[in-house]
């Protein structure tokens, strides 16, 4: 064995699934694996109804088409691996395998917010300088926001695997989680991992502060701009086109975020109450976030419809 510390010593990890629920596992995977389907189902759809649709060929649905591919690379980098512990005893995952679930989920988690301030951002333009909207989020400029958005996850992110890969690992391989989390992997290490803990807790806070912060100026704006209108009917209607976003909004960040306070202060919480919502907030949005698009955007809905049953569409005309 050799003495270098940057050498693992450890070739596998295994994976606990949720600590205390283990002789549940066979039914906690039936709904993950029901999210997972609805979430390719779903997402799928959203994308074909605006790739076929010209009329969806709008920033507005462009970001939404990012935000479904994005919702399904999320969950194909989760749940295949959670499914596997659940139902096939498949607990052992190579270090290195694991290391790159970890930059994927990561990576999708900050894209995801990324997308969502992108869409708030197009809302605060569509209400608050309409007249602007086509010279201001044009194709190009919607496409440079998608890959700063990106560009910005892929950097952000990259360090953490590469200095977890720095760490010894001696004898601790078992992590008591469903998938390779950051903070469950670093805690294995046989070091001081304060370096490790320091960048993990300074991403998630600036890209949560920094999301957070432009989504709300945002809405601060738009509502300032809709109490501006004179007329209910035009106000019901602005407050309309940002129900969508806000539910998604919702979906996403407040799971996250109990997720996030119980791992780093809620030592009196549960082990397995902290998996299963650190495990919900990377499988529940991706198949509500379609849903809430399709029920709440009538443009969305009406399509949807038309593809599945193109004589209801007809009838209706």
């Amino acid at each position: 064995m050799a003495d270098n510390a940057t050498h693992h010593y450890i070739s596998s990890l295994f994976l606990v699934g949720i600590p205390g629920l283990q002789g549940f596992h066979f039914w906690i995977g039936i709904p993950v694996c029901l999210l997972f389907a609805l979430t390719l189902l779903e997402n799928s759809v959203i994308i074909i109804t605006i790739r076929l649709e010209p009329s969806l060929h709008q920033p507005m649905y462009i970001f939404l088409c990012m935000l479904s591919m994005n919702d399904m690379a999320l969950a194909s980098s989760t749940a295949p691996k959670m499914l596997g512990v659940f139902w096939l005893d498949a607990h052992w995952i190579d270090f290195d395998i694991c290391l790159v679930q970890l930059y994927f989920i990561h990576t999708f988690c900050i894209i995801e917010s990324a997308l969502l301030v992108a869409m708030a951002f197009d809302r605060y333009v569509a209400i608050c300088i309409p007249l602007r909207y086509t010279t201001i989020l044009t194709t190009p400029m919607v496409i440079k926001m998608g890959l700063a958005g990106v560009t910005r996850a892929i950097l952000v992110v990259l360090p953490g695997p590469l200095l977890i890969k720095r760490l010894p690992y001696y004898t601790n391989y078992v992590i008591n989680h469903a998938y390779c989390e950051h903070m469950a992997v670093v805690k294995l290490a046989s070091a001081n991992t304060l370096i490790n803990r320091a960048y993990g807790i300074s991403v998630a806070l600036s890209v949560m502060v920094l999301d957070l912060g432009l989504i709300a100026i945002s809405y601060i704006k738009i509502l300032q701009a809709i109490f501006r209108l004179s007329s209910q009917n035009a106000r019901s209607k602005a407050l309309d086109t940002c129900a969508a976003h806000i539910c998604t909004i919702l979906v996403s960040y407040t799971p996250a975020l109990f997720s996030f306070l119980t791992h780093r202060i809620g030592k009196k919480v549960p082990p397995s109450v902290h998996i299963i919502f650190a495990s919900l907030y990377l499988l529940v949005p991706p198949p509500v976030n379609p849903l809430v698009y399709g029920v709440k955007t009538k443009q969305i809905h009406d399509q949807v419809v038309g593809l599945f049953f193109p004589n209801k569409k007809i009838s209706e005309d």
